[in-house]
C-alpha cells in the first residue's frame, strides 16, 4: 500500500565551510501521484557523492545549486509502484536523479531500468552507475594508460578510485593507490590487487613515500583528492604524463582556496596533459561501457566495496562525514527494504 505521506531531505540553508546537520530539515509531505507519462517511484537507495557538495553553494557551476527547500541529493535506485509511463511497469527496478525522498515521481528521459540479475541493485548508484563511468570514461579516454605504466589514483578506496585502479590493472599497468587509514590501504592493495596504496595519514614525508612506491615515476594521475596529496604527486609526474580532474574533495567545504606550488614550467617541460572532466560529456558511451562493466561484476572480476547506512534520518550526518573521509566505499542511504525475490537481494 502507499503511503499517503512521505518524508525528505530539504536544503534549509547554504553552509559557510563545512555544512553541519543545521544546513538540512527533514519534512513529511504529502506523497505525490503520477499523472500521464510519469510513474511514482519507492525509493530504497540515495546516493551521496562529493559533488553534491557544490551544488549546496549559490554560484555558477556546471550543475544548477540546490534552491533552498528543495529536496537535496542526486542518483536514486527504486522500484515503480504506480505507473501511468508507456515504457516503465509496476515492479520495475529504476534509477534516476530523484533525490533524498521516501517517494518520488518521474518522468525523466534519463531514467533507466535495472536488471538485478546481474548485481545488486544498489549498484546502480555506484560501480555500474555514475561513479563507474566516471572511473571508466576518466581513466581509458583522458588517462589512456599503456601496459607497464605506473597509475597513482587517490581516495583510491572510494567509489571511483577503487573501480579506476582494478580497471587500470586489467589494461597492465602498475597501479599504486591514495588514502587515509591502514583497513582503507589493506583493502586497496589485499582485496581489489593494487600493487601499493600510501597511507597519507600515516607517511609523514608523502613525497618520499610516494617516490618508495613509485619508483619509475608516475605516467597517469587520477585526481580526486586535490590539496598536499595533488601537489605531492605533480612532483612525481613523468615526461608525457597525462592527469585525469575528476575532483578535488579536500578542497570542497575551503572558503578560500589553498595556495599551492606554480608548476607551469615543470608541467612545459615535461609535456603534462592536464584536464578536468565532467562525467556525463561521455554520456552517448555509456551502455557500452556499463554492458562490458557489468559482466565484470557478474562474473567477479571487478569488485565492489558498498558503505550503506540505513535510516532517511542519517543522510545529512553521513554526507557530511563522506567530506571528511569517514566513508568506506561507496557510500548510499537505505531507506526501504528491497523487494522480495530480487536474485542478488541484500
Amino acid at each position: 500500500m502507499i503511503p499517503k505521506t512521505q518524508r525528505r531531505v530539504v536544503l534549509a540553508s547554504r553552509p559557510a565551510g563545512e555544512p553541519t546537520e543545521a544546513n538540512f530539515r527533514i519534512e513529511d509531505v504529502a506523497t505525490p501521484e503520477p499523472q500521464h507519462g510519469e510513474v511514482l517511484v519507492r525509493l530504497i537507495y540515495l546516493s551521496a557523492d562529493p559533488y553534491m557538495r557544490g551544488r549546496m553553494r549559490d554560484g555558477a557551476s556546471y550543475a544548477a545549486p540546490i534552491k533552498i527547500g528543495d529536496v537535496f541529493g542526486g542518483g536514486s535506485v527504486g522500484e515503480v509502484v504506480a505507473s501511468k509511463h508507456p515504457v516503465f511497469k509496476v515492479g520495475d527496478i529504476v534509477e534516476d536523479r530523484m533525490g533524498w525522498q521516501e517517494y518520488a515521481v518521474s518522468a525523466s528521459p534519463t531514467m533507466r531500468r535495472i536488471d538485478p540479475a546481474i548485481a545488486p541493485i544498489s549498484t546502480a548508484n555506484g560501480v555500474l552507475g555514475m561513479p563507474g563511468m566516471t572511473a571508466y570514461f576518466g581513466l581509458f579516454d583522458i588517462g589512456q594508460p599503456k601496459a607497464g605504466e605506473t597509475v597513482v589514483v587517490s581516495a583510491a578506496s572510494g567509489a571511483v578510485g577503487q573501480v579506476v585502479g582494478q580497471l587500470a590493472k586489467m589494461a597492465g599497468c602498475r597501479v599504486v593507490g591514495i588514502a587515509g587509514g591502514a583497513k582503507k590501504c589493506d583493502f586497496v592493495r589485499d582485496d581489489l590487487g593494487f600493487d601499493a596504496c600510501v597511507d597519507y595519514k600515516a607517511a609523514g614525508d608523502l613525497g618520499a613515500a610516494l617516490k618508495a612506491a613509485c619508483p619509475n615515476g608516475i605516467d597517469v594521475y587520477f585526481e580526486n583528492v586535490g590539496g598536499a596529496v595533488s601537489d605531492a604527486v605533480m612532483l612525481q609526474l613523468n615526461t608525457w604524463s597525462r592527469v585525469a580532474l575528476c575532483g578535488a574533495i579536500s578542497q570542497y567545504n575551503a572558503e578560500k582556496p589553498e595556495m599551492a606550488p606554480r608548476l607551469p614550467g615543470l608541467f612545459v617541460g615535461k609535456r603534462v596533459t592536464m584536464r578536468g572532466f565532467i562525467v556525463s560529456d561521455f554520456a552517448a558511451k555509456y551502455e557500452p561501457a556499463r554492458a562490458l562493466m557489468g559482466e565484470m561484476v557478474r562474473s567477479g572480476k571487478l569488485k565492489f566495496r558498498e558503505d550503506i547506512v540505513s535510516g532517511l534520518e542519517l543522510a545529512p550526518k553521513s554526507f557530511i562525514g563522506l567530506l571528511r573521509g569517514d566513508n568506506f566505499g561507496k557510500l548510499q542511504i537505505k531507506v526501504a527494504d528491497e523487494p522480495a525475490g530480487l536474485p542478488h537481494r541484500r
